[in-house]
Protein backbone atom coordinates (compact mmCIF):
# COMPACT_ATOMS: atom_id res chain seq x y z
CA UNK A 1 0.00 0.00 0.00
CA UNK A 2 1.13 3.51 -0.78
CA UNK A 3 1.86 5.89 2.07
CA UNK A 4 0.86 9.52 2.18
CA UNK A 5 3.18 12.05 3.82
CA UNK A 6 1.13 14.60 5.72
CA UNK A 7 2.87 17.78 6.95
CA UNK A 8 2.45 18.42 10.67
CA UNK A 9 1.30 22.04 10.96
CA UNK A 10 -1.45 22.54 13.53
CA UNK A 11 -1.47 22.34 17.33
CA UNK A 12 -3.82 19.34 17.10
CA UNK A 13 -1.42 17.54 14.76
CA UNK A 14 1.53 18.32 17.04
CA UNK A 15 -0.42 16.81 19.95
CA UNK A 16 -1.13 13.68 17.88
CA UNK A 17 2.53 13.50 16.89
CA UNK A 18 3.66 13.71 20.53
CA UNK A 19 1.30 10.85 21.38
CA UNK A 20 2.63 8.64 18.61
CA UNK A 21 6.22 9.51 19.59
CA UNK A 22 5.57 8.51 23.20
CA UNK A 23 4.10 5.19 22.07
CA UNK A 24 6.87 4.38 19.58
CA UNK A 25 9.72 5.28 21.92
CA UNK A 26 8.31 3.15 24.74
CA UNK A 27 7.70 0.13 22.53
CA UNK A 28 10.99 0.25 20.60
CA UNK A 29 13.78 1.54 22.82
CA UNK A 30 13.58 -0.52 26.07
CA UNK A 31 16.01 -3.03 24.56
CA UNK A 32 18.56 -0.23 23.99
CA UNK A 33 17.90 2.42 26.67
CA UNK A 34 16.57 2.35 30.22
CA UNK A 35 13.09 3.75 30.90
CA UNK A 36 14.43 6.84 32.68
CA UNK A 37 16.40 7.88 29.59
CA UNK A 38 13.46 7.11 27.28
CA UNK A 39 11.15 9.27 29.40
CA UNK A 40 13.73 12.06 29.51
CA UNK A 41 14.36 12.00 25.75
CA UNK A 42 10.65 11.91 24.89
CA UNK A 43 10.04 14.94 27.11
CA UNK A 44 13.11 16.82 25.86
CA UNK A 45 12.78 16.08 22.13
CA UNK A 46 9.31 14.72 21.35
CA UNK A 47 6.85 16.39 23.75
CA UNK A 48 4.28 18.87 22.44
CA UNK A 49 6.39 21.79 23.65
CA UNK A 50 9.61 20.46 22.11
CA UNK A 51 7.93 19.65 18.79
CA UNK A 52 6.21 23.03 18.65
CA UNK A 53 9.52 24.79 19.20
CA UNK A 54 11.30 22.67 16.60
CA UNK A 55 8.62 23.38 13.98
CA UNK A 56 7.95 27.05 14.73
CA UNK A 57 11.40 28.30 15.76
CA UNK A 58 14.06 25.88 14.55
CA UNK A 59 12.96 25.11 10.99
CA UNK A 60 12.17 21.42 11.44
CA UNK A 61 9.53 19.80 9.28
CA UNK A 62 7.55 16.81 10.52
CA UNK A 63 5.41 14.48 8.46
CA UNK A 64 2.94 11.81 9.47
CA UNK A 65 3.20 8.55 7.57
CA UNK A 66 -0.45 7.93 6.75
CA UNK A 67 -1.90 4.68 5.50
CA UNK A 68 -5.61 4.52 4.65
CA UNK A 69 -6.36 7.48 6.91
CA UNK A 70 -4.36 6.12 9.85
CA UNK A 71 -1.13 7.68 11.11
CA UNK A 72 1.28 4.74 11.33
CA UNK A 73 4.44 6.71 12.08
CA UNK A 74 6.28 9.94 11.52
CA UNK A 75 9.50 11.54 10.43
CA UNK A 76 11.23 14.82 11.14
CA UNK A 77 13.78 16.59 8.95
CA UNK A 78 15.83 19.75 9.01
CA UNK A 79 17.27 21.39 5.90
CA UNK A 80 20.91 22.35 6.34
CA UNK A 81 23.54 23.86 4.03
CA UNK A 82 24.08 20.97 1.66
CA UNK A 83 22.41 18.12 3.52
CA UNK A 84 19.03 17.07 4.82
CA UNK A 85 19.16 15.95 8.46
CA UNK A 86 16.80 13.05 9.11
CA UNK A 87 16.10 13.68 12.77
CA UNK A 88 13.37 11.09 13.27
CA UNK A 89 11.84 8.18 11.35
CA UNK A 90 9.61 5.90 13.39
CA UNK A 91 6.83 3.44 12.66
CA UNK A 92 4.34 1.99 15.11
CA UNK A 93 5.07 -1.66 15.86
CA UNK A 94 2.35 -3.30 13.70
CA UNK A 95 3.66 -1.50 10.60
CA UNK A 96 7.37 -2.33 10.85
CA UNK A 97 8.94 -4.71 8.36
CA UNK A 98 6.30 -4.10 5.69
CA UNK A 99 8.26 -1.82 3.33
CA UNK A 100 6.94 1.49 4.64
CA UNK A 101 10.40 2.71 5.66
CA UNK A 102 11.51 2.22 2.04
CA UNK A 103 8.66 4.45 0.88
CA UNK A 104 9.70 7.02 3.48
CA UNK A 105 13.28 6.97 2.18
CA UNK A 106 12.05 7.52 -1.37
CA UNK A 107 10.05 10.52 -0.14
CA UNK A 108 13.12 11.85 1.70
CA UNK A 109 15.31 11.52 -1.38
CA UNK A 110 12.75 13.48 -3.41
CA UNK A 111 12.51 16.12 -0.70
CA UNK A 112 16.30 16.52 -0.50
CA UNK A 113 16.54 16.78 -4.28
CA UNK A 114 13.73 19.36 -4.37
CA UNK A 115 15.73 21.43 -1.88
CA UNK A 116 18.85 21.08 -4.05
CA UNK A 117 20.75 19.16 -1.37
CA UNK A 118 23.55 16.64 -1.95
CA UNK A 119 23.08 14.20 0.92
CA UNK A 120 20.87 12.95 3.73
CA UNK A 121 22.38 12.26 7.13
CA UNK A 122 21.16 10.94 10.47
CA UNK A 123 22.29 9.83 13.89
CA UNK A 124 21.55 6.36 15.22
CA UNK A 125 22.32 4.73 18.57
CA UNK A 126 25.36 2.48 18.24
CA UNK A 127 23.42 -0.38 19.84
CA UNK A 128 20.47 -0.09 17.44
CA UNK A 129 21.65 -2.91 15.17
CA UNK A 130 18.30 -3.32 13.39
CA UNK A 131 18.05 0.33 12.33
CA UNK A 132 21.72 0.44 11.36
CA UNK A 133 21.15 -2.57 9.08
CA UNK A 134 18.11 -0.86 7.50
CA UNK A 135 20.12 2.32 6.86
CA UNK A 136 23.05 0.38 5.41
CA UNK A 137 20.68 -1.49 3.10
CA UNK A 138 19.45 1.91 1.85
CA UNK A 139 23.03 2.98 1.08
CA UNK A 140 23.88 4.98 4.20
CA UNK A 141 27.48 4.79 5.40
CA UNK A 142 28.87 5.53 8.85
CA UNK A 143 30.94 8.71 8.63
CA UNK A 144 31.72 9.26 12.32
CA UNK A 145 30.92 8.34 15.91
CA UNK A 146 29.78 10.79 18.55
CA UNK A 147 28.74 10.91 22.17
CA UNK A 148 26.54 13.88 23.10
CA UNK A 149 25.67 14.85 26.65
CA UNK A 150 21.93 15.65 26.61
CA UNK A 151 21.64 16.53 30.28
CA UNK A 152 20.50 14.83 33.50
CA UNK A 153 23.47 12.45 33.20
CA UNK A 154 22.26 10.97 29.89
CA UNK A 155 24.36 10.59 26.75
CA UNK A 156 23.41 9.86 23.16
CA UNK A 157 26.07 7.42 21.95
CA UNK A 158 25.59 7.48 18.18
CA UNK A 159 26.90 6.76 14.74
CA UNK A 160 26.46 9.52 12.16
CA UNK A 161 25.42 7.95 8.88
CA UNK A 162 25.16 9.63 5.50
CA UNK A 163 23.65 8.89 2.11
CA UNK A 164 24.94 10.72 -0.97
CA UNK A 165 22.33 11.67 -3.54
Amino acid sequence: MKLQFVPVETAKQISQLAGIANTVWHEYFPCILDNAQIDYMVEKFQSEGALTSQIQKEGYEYFFLELNGIYIGYMGVHEEKEKLFLSKLYLLKPYRGKGYASQAFEFLEGLAQAYGLKAIYLTVNRNNAHSIAVYEKRGFETVKEQAVDIGEGFVMDDFVMEYQL
